[in-house]
């Protein structure tokens, strides 16, 4: 399936019964859908209708040049398009890494649109933000945020070489190599980079800097009012535990955290886990 949103074109891998219940999964960084491949099928025997994007910067239809293109509320805009492409009414909302961003801002922005909403790994934007301005233990695990924020040089750094950079950051050596195949060079890294430059999308440093200098506030993003489970690894060696803990000030809904033995790559090392939990946030919604 394709669909189309600001002049792009967007891949979405289909799955599942044709009369279940919708399910958007929203992948992170450097990943794509078929990060969600070991976690669909036990949703698909569920009777869940699965919707995997590959979003901006990622489907090859879709990858635009510049930095401001990538600002989280074209990103939620992406997945409203899909939202009403598909003609429901309402979805079950899933994201990982830098989808999960995306999934908590989409809940904040538009909550009769979700009827359920999990996300792994992510804490809150506004958790985060919290985190990075409240101690130095997650700005120094979030280093590589700053790095990639950098013009060129992680293009550089990443170009042709997603698999060996990130197997040494725990990601399936096969996994890393399925998405290697999709950034064969340093072009075609600057769509994904570009979601670490575009402003909003690292709100803590963004805030930092701001703050520093005097500029005007960052547009924060809502809490979520909607039915919302948060599953975090407590060995996720990017995202820490305080900004994680901290996610529960920002959900007025309905809200269940849970922690796992578990490091970052959830639905590639996890997805069993990862499944159980997004099926029994439908069953509770």
């Amino acid at each position: 399936m394709r669909y189309d949103n600001e002049g792009l074109t967007f891949d979405v891998t289909v799955g599942g019964p044709l009369d279940g219940p919708p399910v958007v999964l929203l992948h992170g960084f450097p990943q794509d859908a078929s990060s969600w491949d070991q976690v669909v099928g036990a949703l698909h025997e569920a009777g869940c209708r699965t919707y995997r994007p590959d979003q901006r910067g990622y489907s090859p239809g879709a990858r635009p040049r510049s930095v401001s293109a990538y600002r989280l509320s074209h990103l939620v805009a992406d997945v409203l398009a899909l939202v009403d492409g598909i003609g429901a009414e309402q979805v079950h909302l899933v994201g990982h890494d830098w989808g999960g961003g995306v999934a908590w801002a989409f809940a904040g922005a538009h909550p009769e649109r979700v009827r359920s909403l999990t996300v792994f790994s992510t804490p809150h934007p506004e958790a985060m933000a919290w985190a990075y301005l409240h101690g130095l233990r997650q700005l120094l695990s979030s280093w590589y945020m700053v790095l990639f924020a950098l013009p060129l040089l992680p293009e550089l750094l990443l170009g042709g070489r997603v698999d060996r950079s990130f197997v040494t950051a725990s990601l399936p050596r096969e996994a890393a190599a399925r998405y290697a195949r999709r950034f064969p060079t340093r072009a075609s890294m600057r769509g994904p980079l570009n979601w670490y430059r575009a402003e909003g999308l690292v709100p803590g440093i963004g805030r930092i800097v701001r703050a520093r200098l005097g500029g005007p506030p960052m547009e924060s993003v809502p809490s979520s009012t909607v039915r919302t489970r948060f599953v975090w690894g407590a060995h996720d060696v990017a995202l820490g535990r305080a900004a994680a803990e901290r996610t529960s000030r920002f959900v007025t809904g309905p809200y269940t955290f849970v922690e796992l033995e578990a490091g970052h790559w959830l639905p590639e090392l996890n997805p069993a886990q990862v499944a159980d939990a997004v099926l029994a946030t439908i069953a509770e919604g």
